[in-house]
């Protein structure tokens, strides 16, 4: 398997400005594994390159487990749980910038204990998308072959669970956080001055006597684009400047998905500025479009005609 994705599947309901939907397909799995599979499309008489691992409850639709396999993602090590789907439900400002929690139901997802089956424990690149960090230290213990690890997370974790996060931290080649999570981690407000500590591990619990943080990290800056230093380098990019959006709920995942896709191929990756800027760029035109509608339906029904238009057009926007 190219890329292997643990997370949450769910159903959400979501609010915004200009629109409004419920029980829309989700979860950070699902808008990672979307968008990456978009990138590394099926090849005929092949298998899938992209699977990913989450639970589910008797409540997920058959028609949705179709639209997840006729995008080419492997869901064969979905865990069918009794009890219900992961629900979240939430509302937008008019800004999109932020969102008031209406609801969480756990559900299913409480009881995750996620087993890695042999056949997908040595991935060329291994994701753990945003769930309780002791989840994420489990699944990096039964990965140990993976080419390339990284991991997500969000405030909740940061706040609650920061020993064990920082454990996932350090097991993970790549940390991929938004800017509020950066700075929080790091103890500081200037973004420029949270790479530093996470990277060399002072930030995280216990600071570098138990050893140094992720090699890299890309730091999410929403309209203002993307910050990530790999050992390769820093690179600074803008966010693709469109005017549609809907909703913005996964356009973390979406971004983090499309980047993996694209480095997945060369383990060397990340120590390539052209291969690593190459698949930012991808990572950014990808989210651009995610938030353009409700839920995970714009990458759902993405064209590549379409697709490939905004990537020369943002190419053309940043000079590459």
């Amino acid at each position: 398997m190219e890329v292997v994705i643990v997370g949450s599947i769910g159903y959400d309901d979501i609010e915004t400005s200009v629109a409004s939907g419920s029980d829309l397909l989700g979860g950070s799995a699902v808008h990672a594994g979307l968008s990456s599979s978009f990138h590394l499309p099926l090849i005929p008489e092949k298998s899938a390159r992209v699977g990913i691992i989450g639970p589910i409850g008797r409540d997920f639709k058959d028609s949705d487990k179709r639209i997840l396999e006729t995008r080419g993602i492997d869901i064969s090590n979905i865990m069918n749980l009794d009890g219900k789907t992961f629900r979240w439900s939430g509302k937008y400002g008019g800004d999109m910038e932020n969102v008031e929690t209406i609801s969480t139901e756990i559900n299913v997802l409480g009881d995750f204990n996620p087993v890695i089956p042999e056949t997908w424990n040595s991935p060329n690149v291994l994701f753990c998308a945003n769930t309780h960090p002791l989840t994420q230290i489990s699944v990096f213990d039964q990965c140990h072959n993976a080419g390339i690890s990284a991991i997500d997370t969000f405030m909740l974790w940061i706040e609650t669970e920061f020993e064990s996060l920082s454990q996932a931290i350090r097991m993970a080649d790549i940390a991929i956080l938004n800017e509020e999570e950066a700075c929080a981690i790091a103890g500081t407000d200037m973004i420029i001055h949270a790479i530093e500590p996470i990277l060399s591990g002072t930030s995280l619990h216990g600071g570098e006597s138990l050893g140094r943080g992720p090699s890299s990290l890309i730091i999410k800056r929403g309209a203002s684009g993307v910050l990530a230093k790999f050992p390769c380098g820093l690179i600074s990019l803008p966010a693709f400047p469109t005017s549609k959006i809907v909703d913005p709920t996964g356009c973390g995942d979406s971004f983090a998905g499309a980047f993996l896709a694209n480095i997945s191929s060369n383990l060397s990756s990340l120590n390539d500025i052209e291969i690593v800027r190459n698949a930012l760029i991808h990572a950014i035109v990808t989210s651009s479009f995610s938030i353009g509608n409700l839920g995970s339906t714009s990458i759902q029904n993405l064209e590549r005609g379409i697709y490939h238009a905004r990537l020369d057009s943002y190419r053309r926007i940043v000079g590459l």
